[in-house]
């Protein structure tokens, strides 16, 4: 299975007791994509944060909030479930191509505090989007936050294409993610 590899890392990990100044926040951001079977990929991103994980688990879970930090995310909100769990809709929009291009999933969340918040697709704009956020303590003052997914795009969506945009995405996303939890102002 082809790997490829998208690093917009600095050689330079962060440490528990370096505060990393606005512009350099999250530039730690690494991820992976690989091919599965057929079309689909799996992305692995990851950031070390020098905060608690409690802390980034507090932004992470404020579901409705997150589009108002969060890249390309035009809507967050919890919904009804119908067995009484966490059920999350999401709509993402980019542009590229000259085209606006909108996607909406469905998800239902599970939380295993502080550690791991799973998503699994319910219904939505592809055929596959399920993974978790892992929350790593490294010390009390430095946790690496891991995203993972895979996903299946529509036939009418270009595998491809799909993946360098998540791949991108993922690490704005991510970087917005750190500076919300350390409390750092988003760039101008």
């Amino acid at each position: 299975m082809p790997v490829s590899q998208t690093s917009s890392s600095d050689p330079t990990p962060l440490s528990p007791d370096s505060a990393p100044s606005a512009s350099t926040a999250g530039s730690n951001v690494d991820v992976v994509t690989e091919r599965l079977q057929g079309r689909q990929r799996r992305l692995t991103a990851r950031v070390q944060v020098p905060c608690a994980a409690e802390q980034i688990w507090q932004v992470l879970v404020d579901y409705d909030r997150l589009a108002e930090f969060v890249p390309n995310l035009t809507r967050s909100q919890r919904i009804p479930h119908p067995e009484g769990g966490i059920r999350l809709e999401q709509v993402g929009a980019q542009c590229f191509l000259n085209l606006k291009f909108c996607a909406r999933v469905v998800l239902d969340m599970t939380e295993q505090f502080p550690q791991k918040i799973g998503f699994s697709l319910v219904e939505g704009d592809f055929k596959r989007f399920d993974g978790a956020w892992h929350l790593v303590s490294l010390s009390p003052t430095l946790t690496e936050l891991v995203y993972e997914l895979v996903v299946l795009p529509p036939l009418a969506m270009p595998a491809g294409l799909i993946e360098r945009h998540l791949s991108q995405n993922l690490s704005e996303n991510l970087r917005a993610i750190y500076r919300q939890s350390t409390g750092l102002p988003a760039p101008a």
